[in-house]
């Protein structure tokens, strides 16, 4: 998805609701800024040497990086999350 386009950080505060996600490995409803819907559980974020930001996820027993500028919307479904509906804003590309 995008992969040549130029990353565009996400909000600071976004940061953590990712961060939490992954220290509990919480079990996420992702959508994408392209309309694609998918569920997977979060695993860890990282940050390449070009800067740009990913959310790292198992996906049917696969892990799969997600570029944080792709993402529209995270809903945490493990039961007694801290969260429930993280919106990201829309970046113009």
């Amino acid at each position: 998805m995008y992969s040549t386009e130029k990353y565009h950080p996400v909000d600071c505060d976004l940061h953590d609701y990712l961060e939490i996600a992954c220290i509990y490995r919480y079990m996420l409803r992702i959508v994408l800024t392209d309309g694609t819907v998918f569920d997977a559980r979060a695993v860890t974020t990282r940050t390449t040497a070009g800067k740009e930001e990913y959310l790292v996820v198992e996906r049917q027993e696969s892990p799969q990086n997600i570029r944080l500028d792709y993402l529209s919307a995270i809903t945490a479904l493990t039961a007694g999350a801290k969260f429930s509906t993280v919106l990201f804003a829309s970046v113009t590309r």
